[in-house]
């Protein structure tokens, strides 16, 4: 359990890439706030966005419990073609390892992800900054908060900083799934992506919002291809689930440990800076959860500069050298993120009705 194999060389992952068409734990861990049966802020883009529009409140961050307005499965819709993932790249992918010499690339991560019950929060001042200093990074983003969050979401798809991910529907744990449940919290974020997307797009894949440029739809794909368990958890199972459905699993091999209340901005630059190595997946938070986060990333980005770290898209890194895969999903060891079983077998989660959200295509 959790060995690691480097088993694909540079040129066949390329051909396999183009053949596919955290603890997350923080999720659950924030004290509730008072219920608030409206959407997070954000205009939707009727144009292209002003620096009004990407401006973010204080109360946006911070999320709200008691809301359960989006919390019925996304309506089933057909479906962009996929092809499973190839027997080379199936199991938890922690890192890349890349050629001697190269270049010192690494992917930021930063998870999206919302419970049953809640409305998660933005964190916009992140995205200021990595738009400010143009830092690509690679977005877990769960299903629901897409849908909680869609003006948001539209603005992350639009810009070609960002690389959207699958976190799946409603931050489960899928070691406790099965069937139609395990499928739904895996396929419910590209039934939302699909139909956020479709308003951007026109029925001949060309740009239907002003703001994006004619080519948009080799741009915005038509698929998200990357999935990251919630929970970091998951089982035999559930990774051939998320493996059969065209999804490639991204663990991190460099965790700046932002769920924690207690870790400090510079606890978390340290973090980021001591243990960065070229083809480093690092896991954050965005969703109001990585606390001090937005406060870590300009001590901590202009160092790895200094220091010759660029940073790219997961699905960059990938393409830049060998994945190292390991067969069981954790944080530093394996079996750490088992102890998540037992929390949610004495409290399972709600299952949410099936049915449209307010205002799903």
């Amino acid at each position: 359990m959790g060995r690691l194999i480097r088993p694909f060389s540079q040129s066949s992952m390329a051909l396999a890439m183009l053949g596919l068409a955290s603890l997350s734990a923080v999720c659950a861990a924030t004290p509730a706030t008072a219920a608030d049966e409206t959407a997070a802020p954000g205009r939707a883009l009727s144009r292209c966005p002003a620096p009004a529009d990407y401006a973010s409140p204080l109360v946006e961050k911070l999320p709200k419990k008691g809301i359960r307005t989006f919390d019925r499965l996304e309506r089933e819709r057909p479906l962009a073609a996929h092809a499973p993932v190839p027997p080379g790249l199936r199991g938890a992918i922690r890192r890349v390892e890349l050629p001697k010499g190269s270049r010192k690339l690494v992917a930021l991560t930063l998870d999206l992800c919302e419970q049953t019950g809640e409305i998660a929060g933005y964190d916009g001042a992140i995205f200021d900054y990595l738009r400010r200093e143009r830092v690509k990074a690679t977005l877990f983003t769960g299903g629901k908060w897409m849908r909680s969050h869609e003006p948001r979401a539209r603005q992350l798809i639009i810009d070609p900083l960002f690389e959207m991910a699958n976190h799946g529907w409603a931050h489960r744990n899928l070691r406790l799934l099965t069937g139609t449940g395990l499928r739904d919290e895996i396929v419910g974020p590209q039934r939302a992506y699909e139909a956020v997307r479709a308003d951007l797009l026109n029925d001949k894949g060309l740009a239907a919002d002003q703001c994006l440029s004619p080519d948009a739809s080799l741009r915005v794909p038509a698929r998200i291809g990357l999935f990251r368990f919630p929970f970091g958890a998951c089982n035999a199972a559930a990774l051939d689930a998320v493996n059969d459905a065209g999804l490639l699993a991204i663990q991190w091999d460099l965790s700046t440990g932002d769920p924690s209340p207690t870790q400090s901005a510079r606890a978390i630059a340290d973090a980021m800076i001591r243990n960065a190595k070229p083809g480093s997946i690092i896991i954050a938070h965005a969703n109001g959860r990585g606390f001090n986060t937005a406060a870590a990333l300009p001590i901590a980005i202009p160092k790895l500069r200094a220091l010759g770290f660029e940073f790219v898209t997961v699905s960059e890194l990938l393409a830049a050298g060998r994945p190292v895969i390991a067969q069981s999903c954790y944080d530093s060891r394996p079996g750490d993120t088992d102890r998540y079983d037992a929390l949610f077998a004495l409290k399972p989660p709600r299952p949410a009705a099936p049915g449209t959200i307010p205002g799903a295509k």
